[in-house]
């Protein structure tokens, strides 16, 4: 699995700088399927597909949409690589399981089939999608998701400003305020980074260093190649 915390980085295209990511990733997959329930700006299911179509082509990788054929699970059954896109991790969660689709994608990625999250696509990755920078803007029956990582994630973590006016919670501040019920680890992934795993792996991949957060814990920073099943034992 590919987790990054977003598809565009500044003055880049889209998954621009993910390119040789996802080309490796995919090497071997001739019909990636992607899940597009997530809907950035509200854009429409075949709209958000086809972005995807254009930018993989550039790749010489081959995409459909799970709205291409009637029945989703049987798409997640023929398909032979996962992307999962960026959007409203609300949404997407809400969809994926309206259609009855945890466990078929659970099951289809932990028999080793690749996938690439991005954005809300990476949170949903996690045990839930508590710690979204989403609006809750429909409402899940539960907010537990795929749990294909033993931690949460929160994509797009940004640092507070020095300097900055603004009175808001930081993300460092929401995070602690999600420890007060919640035990789960919580990764603070910066824009331009990504978690790869393979086998019993997860390491942080990227330019930047990430924040993990522990319940009663002094935040910690990890650097590039760090494998995070270390903070699991």
């Amino acid at each position: 699995m590919v987790l990054a915390s977003t598809s565009t980085i500044y003055g880049s295209k889209y998954l621009e700088y993910l390119f040789p990511v996802i080309k490796n990733l995919f090497s071997n997959s001739k019909n990636i399927l992607f899940i597009p329930y997530a809907r950035p700006n509200g854009l429409s299911h075949k709209s958000y597909t086809d972005l995807v179509n254009d930018t993989f082509d550039q790749l010489n990788l081959s995409v459909f949409g799970i709205d291409d054929f009637n029945d989703p699970v049987e798409n997640i059954n023929r398909c032979d690589g996962i992307f999962i896109g960026g959007g409203n991790s609300f949404l997407l969660l809400d969809s994926i399981q309206r259609y009855n689709l945890i466990r078929p994608i659970t099951k289809k990625v932990n028999s080793g089939t690749p996938f690439l999250g991005t954005s809300a696509g990476t949170n949903i990755c996690g045990t839930s999608i508590g710690t979204t920078n989403d609006m809750p803007i429909v409402h899940p029956s539960s907010l537990k998701s795929l749990n294909l990582i033993p931690f949460n994630i929160n994509p797009h973590y940004i640092d507070p400003i020095k300097g900055s006016k603004h009175m808001g919670e930081s993300r460092e501040i929401r995070i602690k305020e999600f420890h007060k019920f919640n035990d789960q680890i919580v990764i603070g992934l910066r824009e331009g980074s990504y978690l790869q795993t393979q086998e019993n792996n997860i390491i942080l991949k990227g330019l930047n260093t990430a924040r993990v957060f522990k319940k009663n814990c002094d935040p910690l920073e990890i650097e590039p190649e760090f494998n995070l099943i270390k903070l699991l034992n």
